[in-house]
C-alpha cells in the first residue's frame, strides 16, 4: 500500500514555515488569516518552467515518469475522488459543435479549463462525491487550476512561434549590410504582456486606470465589497448538503460573481449614487479565504457637490445607528462594519503590529465631516453614547468602518465605502488595486525531533512563491474577470519614421520580412491615413481619435464608430527619449495630421525636427517641455520616481531655469512626503505645513544630487537648505575595455600570482583553463568577506587584460563594483531591466554594440551575486544565449551562451 511505501522511506522529513513580510509589498506578502488549502508555486507560472516531476511506481517497483496530461493522472493522484480509475482530462475530446460540424473556425477540442469547469458542476445523473469531499475538494480545485495554467504556458511554449522584434530601420540596415537571416538581428520576445496576472499585465491596467482618471478627473468613491459566506443563498445550499461554506469555494465564487455584477448594475444603471461616468474594479483574495472586489467610481459632474463634506455625509456613514429607531441597520453595522476589538482590549488581533493597530483604529471623535489639507476625508464620528458589544467589549463610533446604509442593507456584506483623495495622491490608490497576485515566502528546513541532536548549522531553504487559494482557483477556472473597466481604453502606439517595431518569425529571411504587405501598417500610420479619408477626423487629436473611431486589427484600419465610447492612451516615453518625446508632445496638440511632415509643420513652415516644431509652437519656451512632461508623468508615476527624474535632469544641465521648474513642479515631487512620515511614525494625524514639506522634499533632492557628486548650491534659483559625442558606441565600449596598460598589468599579474595561496591558485588555474580552452564553464566562488575573493578578481583581470583580451567585471551594487578593476554594476553593464520578472530579457539586440562587446569578452566576473534576484541571472542567461548563438566560439546550449562566467559572494 502507499502508506507502507511511505512509512518505509528513508527520505528526509522537511518542515515548512510561511513567513510574512512587512515592507512596500506587505499586502502582497502578508500572512494567511484563514485555515485553507492553497498551492505554492515557486516563483510564478512561467513559460520556462518544466512539466511536473510526476513519478509512478509500477507493479515491478520500477519508476516511470508520467505527464499531468496523462488521462490516468487524476485517477492516480486522487483515488478517493476517482475510485474506479476514471479518466481525467484528455486532449482529444471534441467540442459538441465540432462533432456536429457547426464549428467553422476556432478551437475544436475541449481545453483543460473546460474540463475542470465541467467537473465543478453538480448534475442529477452523476454522483456529487467530488463536490462533497471538503478539504480534498479544495485541493482538487487548487491542483486543477495549476494544471490549467501549466497547460496554457505549455501551449505558448510549444505552439506559439518564438517571436523576435526590431525596428523597421534596423531590419533595413541589416539587409543593406547583406544580412539575410532574420534570427541574427533584433531582440527575443518571450511571453505576450496580455498574459493575465503577469507584472506587465498589471502595469498596463494601472496605466489604463490612470488614463481614465486623467479623462474623467479624480474619482469620488472607493468601495471594497467582500463575499459574505453567510448569505442565505449559500447557507441554504450547503446546509442541504451537510457542508460548511468554506467546503465549497466554487459556490462562494459563483455567488459573489453574481452579487458583484448586481452591485455594478446598481451603481451604473440604477444610479444608486447618481450618474456614473466611469468605473474600474479588481477582484482579489489576499489569503483571507473569501474573494473581494476593489471598486473605483467616478460620478458625473452633475452629481458632484460644491461642498464635498455634504456629499460625503449623504453617501457615507461612519457611525452606529439608533438601535431602536433602525434595528435592522443597527444589527448589520454591528455584525459587518465594526473593526476590532484591538489595541489594549485585544493585543493579539490580526491588525496589531508593534502594539499599534495597522488600520489606525480607534479613530478620533469628530463632530462634522471635513477634508484635511492633503485631501483626505475625516468622517463624522460624534460622541453620542451609542455603542455595540463585541467579544465582551463596548465599541463606539471610533471603531465603525465607513459604509453606505443602502448597500449594507441590500447586500448584507462587508462593503467599505470611502471618499477618494482629491489630489494626485490618488495614483497610489490605483497602484494598490493593481499590485498583483498574492505571494508568500516559504522556509523549508529539516524537521528534527527531540531525540536527534540538533545541528548547529541547520540548512534552510527560502522560496518566494505565488500563493493560490481555493477561491482564487475556482474563480480562475470559471474564467471570471479579475479586472473590469468602463469606459474602454484604447492603447495608442506611435513611432518615428521607419522606426516601428516589426515582429517576425526568426526562421524567415529579412527580405521576406521587409516585403510583407503590412510592414508599414501600424495603428499610428493608419490614423494618418484615416485623417485623409474622414472629414470628422481632422477635428481630433490622436488621443481623442478613439472616441469617434474604432480600430480594426484584422484589416489594420480605423473606421467610424457606430456605438460605444473609448478614450485613448498614448504610451508614455521619457523626456530623454529625444525626438520620440517631442513627437508625443505634438500628438497631444496637432489635429488631423496626415503625415510626419504634417506633424512638423506650423504656420506653413515644415521644420526639420519634431523638437524644432515644438519650439516654433512655443511648447519648449521656459522649460515648458520638462514642466509638461513632469506634470504628465505625475498622473501615474510615484513622487520618488519624479524626484529621480528631476535630479537626473539637473545633473544633465537640461534646464534653462531650474528655479522655475522647481517652483512649478515641487508639489508633484512631494506628494508622498507626509504619507511616508505618517507611515514611519505610525501617526495618521501627523501634520506639516507646506514650507516644511518643501524642505523635506529639498532634502530628498539633495541626497539624490550628492550621490551624483552635485549639490543644490550648483543650481541657481532652487531654494537652499540651511548649512545643517562621440565615436560609435561600439568603439567606445570596446575601447574602454582595451585601454589598459598591458605592460603594467603583466607586472601586476606576476606579482599577484606569486603571492597567491595554494587554494586561490587552484581556483585561478581552473578558471583560466576554461578561458584559454574556451570551455564556457560556469563557476561560483563562495567565501566570506576577507577570504581573498577580490584578490582573485584582480589577478584574473590582470591575466586576461595583459594579453589584450576583455574581461567584464560587474557587481550587484555600486559600492561593490568600486572594488573591481574597471567594475560596473550588473544592471548598467548588461542593460538588465530595473524591474525583472520571470520572462524578462536584457535590452541587448543582435548586432548592437553591447552584443559585440559581450561576444569579444573572454571572461565575466560577477561579484556579490547572491544579492541579486534569480530573475536577473535568468534574464542575462536568456539574452546571452540568444545573441551568442551564431558566434563561432560560443555554444547557446551552455549557460550564458558558452562564455566563462564566475559568480562570487556568500550567503
Amino acid at each position: 500500500m502507499a502508506r507502507d511505501r511511505f512509512n518505509e522511506s528513508n527520505s528526509t522529513t522537511l518542515k515548512m514555515k510561511l513567513i510574512g513580510k512587512r515592507h512596500s509589498e506587505g499586502r502582497t506578502y502578508n500572512m494567511p488569516s484563514v485555515n485553507e488549502v492553497a498551492a505554492l508555486i515557486e516563483g510564478d507560472f512561467d513559460v520556462n518552467k518544466k512539466e511536473r516531476d510526476v513519478l509512478l511506481q509500477t507493479k515491478t517497483e520500477a519508476l516511470q515518469i508520467i505527464s499531468e496530461l496523462n488521462p490516468s493522472f487524476l485517477g492516480l493522484q486522487y483515488p478517493l475522488l476517482f475510485p474506479y480509475g476514471q479518466d481525467g482530462f484528455r486532449e482529444d475530446v471534441l467540442l459538441t459543435r465540432a462533432i456536429s460540424g457547426e464549428s467553422e473556425g476556432g478551437r475544436k477540442h475541449v481545453t483543460m479549463k473546460d474540463f475542470f469547469s465541467y467537473r465543478l458542476q453538480e448534475r442529477t445523473n452523476e454522483s456529487p462525491y467530488i463536490l462533497r469531499s471538503k478539504r480534498l475538494f479544495q485541493q482538487f480545485i487548487v491542483d486543477g487550476y495549476t494544471m490549467v495554467e501549466s497547460s496554457r504556458l505549455q501551449y505558448i511554449r510549444l505552439n506559439q512561434k518564438k517571436l523576435r522584434s526590431d525596428l523597421y530601420s534596423g531590419l533595413a540596415d541589416a539587409a543593406g549590410r547583406g544580412e539575410t537571416d532574420a534570427s541574427r538581428v533584433g531582440q527575443l520576445i518571450v511571453l505576450p504582456n496580455s498574459f493575465t496576472g503577469s507584472a506587465r499585465y498589471m502595469l498596463q491596467n494601472y496605466q489604463d486606470a490612470m488614463a481614465i482618471c486623467k479623462w474623467a478627473g479624480y474619482p469620488q468613491l472607493f468601495i471594497t465589497f467582500t463575499c459574505n459566506p453567510k448569505w442565505p443563498e449559500i447557507i441554504r445550499y450547503v446546509d442541504d448538503k451537510g457542508l460548511n461554506p468554506d467546503d465549497r469555494p466554487d459556490i462562494l465564487s459563483r455567488v459573489f460573481k453574481l452579487k458583484l455584477e448586481l452591485l455594478i448594475k446598481d451603481l451604473k444603471e440604477n444610479k444608486l449614487f447618481g450618474d456614473v461616468k466611469a468605473v474600474v474594479y479588481t477582484v482579489e483574495f489576499q489569503k483571507r479565504g473569501l474573494p473581494h472586489a476593489h471598486i473605483v467610481l467616478w460620478l458625473s459632474m452633475t452629481e458632484r457637490s460644491a461642498n464635498p463634506s455634504v456629499m460625503i455625509d449623504r453617501i457615507i456613514s461612519a457611525e452606529i445607528p439608533d438601535e431602536y429607531a433602525d434595528p435592522v441597520y443597527y444589527n448589520a453595522v454591528k455584525e459587518l462594519m465594526i473593526h476590532g476589538p484591538c489595541g489594549p482590549m485585544n493585543p493579539s488581533a490580526p491588525c496589531m503590529e508593534k502594539d499599534r493597530c495597522t488600520k489606525h483604529f480607534p479613530k478620533r471623535f469628530v463632530t462634522r465631516t471635513a477634508i484635511d489639507k492633503q485631501g483626505y476625508p475625516v468622517y463624522r464620528r460624534r460622541e453620542n453614547g451609542r455603542y455595540v458589544t463585541k467579544n465582551t467589549h463596548d465599541l463606539d463610533n471610533r471603531y465603525v468602518i465607513p459604509h453606505n446604509r443602502g448597500l449594507l442593507l441590500k447586500y448584507s456584506a462587508h462593503i467599505n465605502v470611502k471618499w477618494c483623495n482629491q489630489t494626485r495622491a490618488v495614483k497610489y490608490l490605483f497602484k494598490y488595486i493593481n499590485k498583483g497576485d498574492d505571494r508568500i515566502t516559504v522556509e523549508f528546513s529539516e524537521a528534527i525531533d527531540n531525540s536527534t541532536p540538533k545541528k548547529i548549522d541547520e540548512i534552510k531553504m527560502y522560496y518566494d512563491c505565488r500563493y493560490i487559494s481555493a477561491c482564487e482557483a475556482a474563480w480562475r477556472i470559471f474564467g471570471f474577470h479579475i479586472h473590469y473597466r468602463d469606459v474602454a481604453v484604447e492603447r495608442l502606439t506611435f513611432h518615428l519614421p521607419d522606426a516601428q517595431n516589426v515582429y517576425y518569425n526568426p526562421n524567415a529571411s529579412i527580405s521576406a520580412v521587409l516585403n510583407k504587405p503590412t510592414i508599414n501598417s501600424t495603428k499610428f500610420t493608419a490614423w494618418m491615413k484615416a485623417n485623409q479619408v474622414y472629414p470628422t477626423a481632422k477635428e481630433l487629436t490622436y488621443v481623442e481619435f478613439p472616441s469617434k473611431f474604432t480600430w480594426k486589427k484584422k484589416t489594420m484600419e480605423w473606421v467610424e464608430r457606430k456605438r460605444g465610447f473609448s478614450i485613448g492612451r498614448i504610451y508614455y516615453v521619457r523626456p530623454g527619449a529625444g525626438e520620440k518625446y517631442y513627437l508625443r508632445i505634438l500628438l497631444n496638440i496637432v489635429k488631423g495630421a496626415t503625415s510626419f511632415e504634417d506633424l512638423r509643420t506650423y504656420e506653413g513652415t515644415v521644420y526639420p525636427t519634431f523638437r524644432d516644431a515644438c519650439h516654433a509652437r512655443g511648447l519648449l519656451k521656459d522649460d515648458k517641455e520638462y514642466i509638461d512632461g513632469i506634470t504628465d508623468a505625475s498622473f501615474w508615476s510615484s513622487s520618488r520616481s519624479l524626484r529621480i527624474v528631476f535630479a537626473t535632469l539637473l545633473v544633465s544641465n537640461e534646464f534653462s531655469k531650474p528655479g522655475l521648474v522647481w517652483q512649478k513642479c515641487w508639489e508633484f515631487f512631494s506628494d508622498d512626503i507626509l504619507y511616508n512620515i505618517r507611515k514611519n511614525t505610525g501617526n495618521p494625524d501627523f501634520e506639516l505645513d507646506q514650507e516644511k514639506i518643501e524642505k523635506y522634499c529639498l532634502l530628498e533632492i539633495q541626497k539624490l544630487l550628492q550621490s551624483r557628486g552635485r549639490s543644490l548650491r550648483d543650481f541657481a534659483g532652487i531654494p537652499l537648505l540651511p548649512d545643517d559625442e562621440m565615436p560609435s558606441l561600439e568603439e567606445v565600449l570596446i575601447h574602454e575595455e582595451l585601454r589598459y596598460d598591458k605592460s603594467y598589468l603583466m607586472e601586476e599579474h606576476a606579482k599577484l600570482l606569486a603571492e597567491m595561496t595554494d587554494e586561490q591558485r587552484v581556483v585561478y588555474d581552473r578558471i583560466m583553463e576554461s578561458v584559454d580552452c574556451r570551455n564556457g564553464k560556469f563557476y561560483f566562488l563562495y567565501g566570506h568577506g576577507g577570504t581573498g575573493k577580490t584578490y582573485l578578481w584582480r589577478t584574473l583581470s590582470a591575466a586576461v587584460r595583459s594579453r589584450g583580451d576583455i574581461v567584464l567585471n560587474v557587481a550587484s551594487s555600486g559600492i561593490a563594483s568600486l572594488l573591481l578593476p574597471g567594475g560596473r554594476t550588473a544592471h548598467s553593464r548588461f542593460a538588465i531591466p530595473l524591474t525583472v520578472v520571470e520572462d524578462s530579457t536584457c535590452n541587448i539586440k543582435h548586432g548592437s554594440p553591447l552584443a559585440k562587446l559581450i561576444e569579444l569578452s573572454k571572461l565575466i566576473i560577477w561579484d556579490e551575486a547572491p544579492m541579486m534576484h534569480r530573475h536577473c541571472f535568468e534574464a542575462l542567461d536568456r539574452s546571452m544565449r540568444d545573441v551568442l548563438r551564431y558566434s563561432s566560439h560560443c555554444d547557446a546550449t551552455l549557460p550564458f551562451g558558452g562564455k566563462t562566467v564566475v559568480f562570487g559572494g556568500d550567503f
